[in-house]
């Protein structure tokens, strides 16, 4: 039983970031805007959380660093996506290299520091139930968000009237500006949101996951939670299962050899993103299927008329 809690908490703890990350990338392209930048914002986010926890000894605000780095990472590829109209797909991808040199820049004086983990917050009484007590109720407050995020954004796309609009901007920036919605205005936002999802992600991994800052620490999760949002066909609830079932393979690369496994490092290293090619390409077969769920005007460059 021992084993079974400690296997579910790091799963646990393997999926928190990549929730982050794919619900944020899901609002972002709910509102017709592909960020291929994901990975990047999550460095920066992560590199920005650790130095503003260094630097100020309190956790909680250098999770607000991460959130707000992340942010404005977004707003960068807004400028350009959105009001120079740069092409979405290449302007992400800078974005990433953008933040994987940055990141490393910012991150030399920080390498080799460890701060200390933010705190769980148990829930009083839930949390003394045996097994599912700790396995439910004794958390930081990273995860408790991530989780609540979930049903809260779920609620927002489906029976909101902002969710709507959010999804008719995705589907139909045309249509929605002839009707008079602000159709860049709702993409900066739902970008910025997406930034913001993707610094908490980095700011999970630098100051929970593991409380110290290294090079490219994100490896690929930031590619992993674009992947997430597709699996999910764009649901947050399918996000929660596939952020959750990822970390499993994440952690049964880590423990693999630990059970007695005779099988090389490197392969368990590479089954997370071996996972995340063989679900895509199950996924690209039922082409019906994403074509019914995928917000229509995805990628497309708008430029709003008079």
């Amino acid at each position: 039983m021992t084993i079974l809690l400690a296997a579910s908490l790091t799963i646990i703890g393997a999926a928190t970031p990549l929730l982050f990350a794919a619900l944020g990338e899901l609002i972002t392209e709910r509102s017709g805007v592909l960020n291929l930048g994901v990975e990047g914002m999550m460095l920066i986010g992560a590199v920005s959380a650790f130095a503003g926890a260094l630097i100020t000894g309190n956790t909680y605000i250098g999770v607000l660093c991460g959130a707000f780095a992340g942010m404005l990472m977004a707003l960068l590829h807004g400028y350009l996506t959105l009001t120079l109209m740069t092409n979405q797909v290449a302007t992400g991808l800078s974005i990433t290299i953008f933040g994987v040199g940055l990141s490393a820049l910012i991150g030399l004086e920080f390498v080799g520091v460890t701060v200390e983990p933010l705190s769980n917050l148990p829930v009083p009484l839930l949390s003394e139930i045996p097994f599912f007590g700790t396995l439910l109720f004794d958390h930081n407050l990273l995860v408790y968000l991530s989780v609540a995020l979930v049903f809260g954004l779920s609620f927002f796309i489906f029976k909101t009237r902002g969710g709507l609009i959010l999804r008719a901007v995705g589907d139909s920036p045309e249509s929605s500006h002839a009707l008079g919605y602000p159709v860049i205005k709702i993409r900066y936002m739902a970008l910025m949101f997406g930034g913001l999802m993707a610094g908490l992600g980095g700011a999970y991994l630098s100051l929970i996951y593991t409380p110290m800052w290294s090079e490219n620490m994100t490896a690929g999760r930031g590619w992993v939670a674009l992947a997430l949002v597709v699996f999910a066909t764009w649901k947050p609830w399918r996000v929660l299962l596939g952020a959750y079932m990822f970390g499993g393979v994440t952690i049964l690369q880590l423990h693999g050899q630990g059970f007695g496994l005779d099988i090389p490092s490197q392969f368990l290293s590479m089954l997370p993103y071996l996972a995340t090619i063989l679900v895509l390409v199950l996924i690209s077969r039922d082409r019906l299927k994403l074509r019914e769920n995928s917000p229509a005007s995805l990628g497309r460059t708008f430029r709003p008329t008079a």
